[in-house]
């Protein structure tokens, strides 16, 4: 049988196909989901913001912090500074402001820098432009090339800036490697400490705090309009956008793309096609706290899940979207974490992902605040997901 690769997993392909286009046809459903509603000691009942915000919502962020993610040793360093890592440049023909910023920090054990680029819109000048940063996994050459030489679907900055929104993108391992042996010996992670202990953060909320990072410089920048950016993410960047929109509030919208087991996948669902907790910490165990691996096939035992990670972010705005062929992340997982979530936007009065069924390819669920979109084809990051993330953002009023 021939080989891909998906999600940084060899995997076969040929006869196995038809059982994973199956499992996707069919009406798959979780089993034993934990309930959004009800705290950890199995009796308080949650039905007021105040009961979510004060009870809730903490003990879930403490559960994900110390079994999955981590613990962060600083948020925003007192030494955080920016500099023009090159002059403003004028581009695409004269519609966008380039910036390369470098953001530079200094920790106790060691200091570390990395530069991001920004597309601004020249109409920004009269009214500042709201934004999408885009945490990227894939080589920074040939997806975010500042020059524009090579043009990637990746990325596509033109469409973003004639869309009226300012385009942003970083290497996410230019902040921490993506590498299982020099977690801690290179990158953010050296900055602050030696040795990982069990709670220890891992890569993925190392690079959304990179993300973070750039959000204090677009604070300090005229031209942005700070309390509409979204932070995008796809694969293993797209678990780092959820995970970003949770830790940051100040993030308007998280776009999770493809992001599947331990992004925005449920886990109390049979999707034997898809990733397990097994297999991805055995894996990239340096994308989490080493706690998290203590969880390997006990996904049905778990009484916490995805679908109360991705509530964190309310009452913001979530993308989560899929692909058909993209069996690997578990599309019916995804749209049941969206859906599972939604009663922590109805705390608030509003609406989470609006939607009775998975729907079919290339129909966007977008009524809510919540929004899920499965698109026809592979695992990727494509052009058509961008403009559904900012068709999203143009129906909650983003450039008014």
């Amino acid at each position: 049988m021939k080989e891909v690769d998906r999600m940084g997993w060899r995997v076969a392909v040929g006869a196995i196909a038809a059982v994973a286009a199956a499992q996707f046809a069919a009406a798959v459903e979780p089993k034993g989901v934990p309930e959004l509603m009800t705290a950890f000691d199995g009796k308080t009942k949650i039905g007021t913001v105040a009961q979510w915000e004060g009870v809730r919502a903490p003990e879930l962020l403490e559960r994900f912090t110390k079994c999955e993610y981590g613990r962060r040793p600083v948020d925003r360093p007192d030494t955080l500074a920016f500099e023009l890592a090159e002059p403003d440049k004028l581009m695409m023909d004269g519609k966008a402001i380039r910036k390369r910023v470098r953001v530079s920090w200094k920790g106790p054990l060691a200091s570390q820098s990395f530069v991001f680029t920004a597309f601004i819109p020249v109409t920004a000048k009269e009214r500042p432009a709201p934004g999408f940063i885009l945490i990227c996994n894939r080589p920074a050459a040939e997806n975010i090339d500042p020059e524009r030489v090579k043009k990637s679907g990746f990325w596509p900055a033109e469409r973003i800036v004639e869309r009226g929104y300012a385009a942003i993108a970083f290497w996410n391992g230019d902040v921490a490697p993506d590498d299982s042996k020099g977690n801690c010996s290179k990158g953010v992670h050296a900055c602050w400490s030696k040795e990982r202990t069990a709670e220890s953060w891992g890569a993925l909320s190392a690079w959304a705090w990179g993300a973070s990072r750039v959000m204090d410089w677009i604070e300090t920048e005229p031209l942005l309009d700070a309390k509409h950016v979204a932070v995008v993410g796809h694969s293993r960047g797209g678990k780092t956008a959820l995970v970003a929109g949770v830790y940051d509030r100040r993030f308007a919208m998280a776009c999770s793309n493809c992001s599947g087991c331990s992004g925005a996948k449920l886990n109390h669902i049979a999707l034997p096609k898809s990733e397990s907790i097994a297999r991805i910490s055995k894996t990239f165990p340096h994308w989490f706290c080493l706690n998290y691996a203590n969880f390997a096939g006990k996904e049905f035992e778990m009484d916490f899940d995805q679908h109360e990670f991705i509530a964190l972010i309310a009452p913001r705005l979530v993308c989560v979207a899929s692909a058909t062929k993209d069996y690997w992340a578990g599309q019916r997982g995804e749209w049941w974490s969206a859906k599972l979530a939604s009663p922590a936007w109805e705390l608030y009065g509003m609406r989470g992902l609006v939607a009775e069924s998975f729907p079919k390819p290339d129909a966007p669920q977008q009524e809510g605040c919540v929004s899920y979109h499965i698109r026809t084809g592979i695992h990727n990051l494509t052009p058509y997901d961008w403009d559904r993330y900012m068709d999203f953002a143009d129906r909650h009023g983003w450039r008014k």
